[in-house]
């Protein structure tokens, strides 16, 4: 009986502390005075959309007004053949983005935006872990040393939510932590003058591992969610509870800049989109939802926001004459003055 007391006695000790910290954590973690709202773009996702990608790219900066990015080098895309080199797009990209004054996260690694989650190139896809980290050095370099002068990029992004294993599995085998302290630890060699930032799952991620290896810390907010077993699936994770984590990190290892850096507003769905029914995506993602998601993320009190889906909205408005979701994104930003 005493020892069920002292039990007792410590839960509820625990649950006074916890909730103590909660109320600490709400009142020192600030509302920003305004969000900024960036997009992330993705060259290999308007492919698979059957779009040009420039066309989206050019409508997001000068039709949106987009003023902050994300961009990603997938490692097939800037070097299809062991040795061969193709910077096309991103040239053109980050050239566009300093013509219209916007700011850049640069992404780098193997595992980067958008699925399969970890982007090989074919020619490399069946050497050993060890002959791929070789390659990847040697990737890492070669982007890194011709873009470390463009003034359009603000920060370097090095992996996407490597600490995230449970969807990547499969296409990424097991992280190799000390492998991506070397990359981090190779970016900042190569180009000094910017900071690193590491990212990891909003709804999954224990953000430790990530937060205190970067400069900076991205997460990601999905609140509407699809698995084949259950179906639908809305977050249960209040936006508090990206306060209390954020709090909680900057107890632990200090205070970072944290950002928003992957708000999904597209559909959730396990095959390609162009072969999925629009009505089924229209009920996984739609204007109002939209909305709820914008709303949702701005009570994370995150003050930088990157939305995920600009190409979807494209696609909606040009092939099939639904242009709702790009036209709720343009008042979206239009509010970033």
């Amino acid at each position: 009986m005493l020892l069920i007391k002292r039990l007792v006695l410590f839960l509820l000790v625990c649950t006074l502390l916890g909730v103590m910290y909660s109320i600490y954590a709400l009142a020192t973690v600030p509302t920003p005075e305004r969000i900024v709202y960036g997009v992330s773009f993705n060259t290999p996702y308007a492919r698979e959309l059957e779009l040009e990608w420039e066309q989206v790219y050019r409508a997001i900066l000068t039709d949106l007004g987009v003023r902050h990015l994300r961009l990603a080098a997938h490692w097939p895309m800037v070097e299809p053949e062991q040795g061969v080199w193709n910077f096309d797009e991103l040239d053109t990209q980050l050239a566009l983005a300093a013509e219209y004054d916007t700011d850049v996260v640069f992404a780098v690694g193997r595992r980067l935006p958008r699925w399969p989650e970890c982007h090989v190139p074919a020619w490399a896809d069946g050497k050993t872990w060890d002959e791929q980290k070789k390659l990847i050095r040697t990737y890492l370099t070669t982007v890194i040393e011709r873009y470390k002068d463009h003034p359009a990029i603000e920060y370097w992004q090095v992996e996407n939510e490597p600490f995230l294993t449970v969807y990547a599995q499969e296409q990424c085998g097991s992280l190799d932590t000390a492998f991506l302290e070397e990359e981090i630890a190779l970016v900042k060699e190569l180009d000094p003058t910017r900071e690193v930032l590491v990212t990891d799952s909003g709804n999954l991620g224990l953000w430790m591992g990530a937060y205190r290896r970067g400069d900076l810390f991205g997460t990601s907010v999905y609140l509407y969610l699809w698995n084949e077993q259950t179906g639908p699936i809305r977050s249960l994770l209040p936006p508090e509870a990206y306060v209390l984590k954020q709090a909680f990190m900057r107890t632990l290892f200090g205070k970072k800049e944290t950002m928003l850096i992957e708000l999904s507003v597209e559909p959730w769905l396990s095959q390609p989109i162009i072969d999925v029914p629009i009505s089924t995506q229209l009920e996984r993602m739609n204007v109002d939802r939209f909305d709820e998601v914008v709303e949702y993320a701005a009570d994370t009190r995150l003050e930088r926001q990157y939305l995920w889906g600009a190409e979807w909205w494209y696609w909606l408005k040009e092939v099939h004459g639904d242009p709702e979701m790009w036209d709720r994104a343009r008042e979206l930003y239009g509010t970033d003055v």
